[in-house]
């Protein structure tokens, strides 16, 4: 079996070659079959064309050799198989298309920066996520922690996709009461973890607490989803993995942006939040960065501020195009969103009127974290224009991205 270095111009005559097969094909004949022993001549042949012009034709389609890019092909499996098996090297190397699991060894610390074993030891590190947030950033890492706060109410989404995964369940501190972090600190000294990773809302006495049982990572709240993320790779080994996230996330957004201008045009849009008896403007970092900033949706606030309670009549001031509506799931507030549905004055209003309201759940639309976002990109593909995401991130560890 040839490695990438073995890839070779070979001369044969392309005049008996039938049938044209596109780059793309080409690419994704590749990502299927990067564990064989794959020739330039062969792909050319595919192509139709002569090896020496399908060489500079791949590159210059997508920005990298055909060799580099099998090489990154081969660099993300075998990642996975170190990760997640117990497979011996030479297998692992055989596996992606390597024979010589020494050469496979060099090229791996080439283009990851650390040894196989390193990569393998980094990767099944115990690490303790002390916020859901967390969880949203690891889970982009393609890391599970081992230890992370779930409830089937608070964060289904994490509490169904990684029930099984997360062998040692926290309690959320927000919204039970102070007492769950002193559980939580029995329970992290159970679970023994390698790492811990929290947020800075965190009180000083909190870490001091946390320190002990692990080296404890405190994450900044004010940096942004992709800085945190940045920051969280970078303590863990995992940079690549978090600039391949950033740049698929930015495509999506390129893509997603491209068709709500079509759907969406210069519609208002206005975010609402019901709590108890009363009517919210409401915003958080990940709502608006998502609909306002990526997606360049026009805000329609009758408020000059966030969160701030309005009226009815402040809402029919603005009268929105759209609406996006959150009801806290308790009885006070479902009882007034019933209310506020029968009322005369909510169906003057022109989002209402045209059927374009959209609920929105606590779950991901109040997270604010590299998964968060991408669910809420998603959905509002989803509610404003009817496109289902094709690759909604699940236990595949985030892999897979709608285009």
């Amino acid at each position: 079996m040839r490695t990438e270095e073995e890839l070779n111009i070979d001369s044969a005559s392309d005049s008996d070659r039938s049938g044209k097969t596109s780059l793309v094909e080409i690419k994704e004949y590749i990502d299927s079959h990067y564990h064989e022993a794959l020739t330039i001549g062969e792909l050319a042949g595919k192509a139709n064309i002569c090896p020496k012009y399908f060489v500079d034709l791949f590159k210059k389609t997508f920005g990298q050799t055909t060799i580099d890019y099998l090489t990154h092909v081969r660099m993300n499996h075998a990642k996975r198989y170190l990760a997640e098996s117990d497979d011996r090297l030479r297998d692992i190397a055989q596996k992606v298309g390597y024979k010589d699991e020494f050469y496979f060894s060099r090229i791996f610390k080439k283009k990851v920066g650390m040894s196989p074993s390193e990569y393998a030891r980094n990767s099944r590190q115990l690490i303790a996520a002390c916020s859901s947030a967390i969880i949203g950033q690891l889970v982009a890492l393609n890391v599970i922690p081992t230890a992370a706060p779930l409830d089937a109410k608070w964060t289904p989404f994490y509490y169904n996709a990684y029930n099984s995964e997360i062998k040692s369940r926290l309690k959320l501190t927000n919204p039970y009461p102070d007492s769950c972090f002193e559980e939580n600190i029995e329970q992290l000294f159970r679970a023994k973890p390698d790492v811990i990773i929290g947020m800075d809302h965190l009180a000083q006495e909190e870490i001091a607490k946390l320190e002990p049982i692990a080296p404890t990572f405190i994450v900044p709240s004010h940096a942004g989803w992709r800085k945190q993320l940045e920051l969280i790779a970078a303590f863990l080994n995992k940079e690549e993995t978090a600039k391949s996230w950033i740049g698929q996330y930015e495509r999506k957004v390129a893509h997603a942006r491209s068709r709500l201008q079509e759907v969406v045009g210069k519609d208002r849009v206005a975010a609402l939040r019901i709590y108890g008896q009363n009517l919210y403007s409401y915003g958080n970092q990940g709502l608006e960065e998502v609909l306002f900033q990526d997606l360049q949706l026009k805000t329609c606030r009758s408020h000059a501020s966030r969160n701030q309670q309005i009226t009815l009549d402040d809402l029919l001031q603005c009268d929105p195009d759209r609406i996006l509506i959150a009801v806290c799931p308790e009885a006070a507030s479902r009882r007034y969103w019933l209310a506020l549905q029968h009322s005369a004055e909510w169906h003057t209003l022109r989002a209402v009127a045209q059927g374009r309201v959209y609920t929105i759940s606590s779950d991901p639309w109040f997270e604010y974290s590299a998964l968060a976002v991408t669910r809420m990109l998603d959905e509002a593909m989803l509610l404003f224009t009817g496109d289902s995401p094709n690759g909604v991130l699940d236990k595949s560890h985030g892999e897979s991205f709608a285009t």
